[in-house]
C-alpha cells in the first residue's frame, strides 16, 4: 500500500527551501557516491575522508540523491557496531537558495562555476561541428 499523500507533500516541503539555521551537529555535505541499501559516501568540508552516512526511511523511494548533490547530514556521536558516521537529515534541492544562507560552506561556493565551464568545454558525446573540416 503506499503511503498517504499528505505524508509526501510535507516531506516534499520539508526539502523544498532551506532553514534558517543549521543545528551545531547538522553539516552540509556533498554526494561522493551511493554505496547501496540507502547508504551514501559523503565528503564534509572539514573532513579530508569521506563518511558513509544513511538515508531515513521517510526519504526513500520519495526523493532521489545524485552524485554531486549536497545533503544536510547529522553527525552526532552514537552508539553504533557498524561504520555509519550519520544520517541525513534533509536534501538539498533548490541549491541557488541554500547557497545564499550564511552557513553554506565556502569550500563548495566555487565548484559549481568549475563543473559548468568543465562540461561546456567538454566535447565527448558531441557532434562535430559543421565548422569544423577534416
Amino acid at each position: 500500500m503506499p503511503r498517504p499523500k499528505h505524508l509526501l507533500q510535507k516531506t516534499a516541503e520539508i526539502t523544498a527551501s532551506p532553514p534558517d539555521s543549521l543545528a551545531e551537529d547538522h553539516k552540509i555535505a556533498r554526494v561522493i557516491k551511493a554505496t547501496g541499501n540507502n547508504l551514501y559516501s559523503v565528503t564534509v568540508p572539514a573532513s579530508t575522508t569521506p563518511i558513509l552516512v544513511e538515508l531515513p526511511s521517510k526519504f526513500r523511494n520519495l526523493i532521489w540523491i545524485k552524485r554531486g548533490g549536497y545533503v544536510v547530514v547529522d553527525t552526532t556521536e552514537r552508539e553504533r557496531d557498524n561504520k555509519i558516521s550519520g544520517e541525513i537529515v534533509n536534501v538539498v534541492r533548490e541549491q541557488k537558495g541554500w547557497m545564499k544562507m550564511p552557513y553554506w560552506p565556502k569550500e563548495f561556493v566555487g565548484r559549481e562555476e568549475e563543473e559548468e565551464s568543465d562540461e561546456e568545454d567538454s566535447r565527448a558525446g558531441k557532434m562535430p561541428s559543421s565548422d569544423e573540416e577534416d
